[in-house]
């Protein structure tokens, strides 16, 4: 068995436009004679590795801490795939009711895309771009995929992973009543 660690470092990766900027803040230190070490940190809910739910573009839906924790766990499936995907490049990928995909290679939906997805019944998608949408086109598959309830896994680092069959694991933090939550990813592979 074999450990990938698919998850980018919270401070170090680059933000998404627009988004608040993660840092940290160290409350006590034992260097300064203080009893232990205790550090606050502030982050943006799509920060580095992240989870979207349903609530993130779609009004009045679940925040992820409503969303069932069967879903961020199990078999997937990493599929290598390039430029903006439409709903024929999917066809060909041949995606599975209550299938996992995670996108490696710099891939982003378009709504045809997504459409395909969600028809499917895929019930997880993953990323390796900070965004599943295309730059000026982002809100039509988020849309797309979240009114169906499908949660989306962004940010990945799929670097040293290839192609084929693994087991998720990527449980978001429990926050009540957010649209999004950062996660440690890990892929079990054989």
């Amino acid at each position: 068995m074999k450990l990938y660690d698919i998850s980018r470092e919270l401070f170090s990766t680059p933000v998404y436009p627009g988004d608040p900027c993660p840092k940290s803040e160290q409350v006590l230190r034992m260097e300064m004679g203080d009893l232990c070490n205790l550090t606050a940190f502030y982050t943006g809910s799509h920060s580095a590795t992240h989870v979207d739910a349903p609530l993130h573009f779609v009004e009045g839906a679940r925040s992820i801490d409503q969303m069932p924790l069967e879903l961020f766990m199990g078999p997937c499936r990493v599929v290598t795939a390039h430029g903006i995907l439409t709903g024929s490049d999917i066809d060909l990928i041949q995606p599975q009711n209550g299938e996992r995909i995670l996108f490696h290679g710099g891939a982003f939906l378009s709504q045809s895309a997504a459409f395909a997805l969600g028809e499917a019944g895929v019930i997880l998608l993953g990323t390796d771009q900070q965004s599943i949408g295309p730059a000026g086109d982002e809100r039509a598959p988020h849309v797309e995929l979240l009114s169906r309830e499908i949660v989306l896994l962004e940010g990945l680092n799929l670097d040293d992973v290839p192609d084929g069959a693994y087991t998720l694991f990527a449980l978001p933090l429990k926050v009540c009543g957010l649209e999004a939550s950062p996660v440690r990813a890990v892929l079990l592979g054989e």
